[in-house]
């Protein structure tokens, strides 16, 4: 990158003008995960929380929290969700389970969407946490990653770890 271009003149935070950008279709994926103990799997897996079915808030969550995104991160541009698809996936730990947390974002605009994607991730994994404290507080959260990228100017996607 030839240059920073997050500032202005007088070194001050910006909005990055994109208007001159074509529009392409655009998507990101990103992943969190969130490690819970044995008895907080059982009770998600069961729909046994008292706060209700985790999954399907923390999906609605992530999704809305994609939508806003603009809102949360002061420098993220507005721009139109084409689809959100949150996914959700169990894997053994030896401290217990993590819930591996998958969003795919995709708009047709002149900016990318990998911070929808991490901030739809970074949100149900939150509602996860917030849904089970009761239980226990020694949830963790993470890592958040982008998996992928694509579309825009750049001819090269973005893989993680391929």
């Amino acid at each position: 990158m030839a240059e920073f271009t997050h500032f202005n003149n007088e070194g001050r935070a910006r909005m990055v003008d994109v208007g001159h950008k074509p529009e392409t279709a655009r998507s990101a994926i990103a992943q969190s995960s969130i490690l819970v103990n044995e008895d907080i799997y059982e009770k998600i897996v069961n729909q046994e929380m008292k706060k209700g079915d985790v999954l399907s808030v923390a999906q609605v969550a992530g999704i809305m929290a994609c939508k806003n995104t603009p809102s949360i991160i002061p420098m993220c541009h507005p721009i139109p969700i084409n689809g959100v698809d949150i996914h959700f996936k169990w894997e053994k730990a030896k401290e217990g389970y993590t819930l591996i947390i998958t969003a795919a974002v995709k708009t047709k605009g002149n900016t990318g969407v990998e911070m929808e994607a991490l901030t739809a991730v970074s949100a149900a994994a939150l509602t996860v946490y917030d849904m089970c404290k009761a239980v226990d507080k020694g949830m963790v959260i993470g890592p958040t990653f982008l998996i992928e990228k694509t579309g825009g100017v750049s001819s090269q996607d973005y893989l993680r770890g391929k």
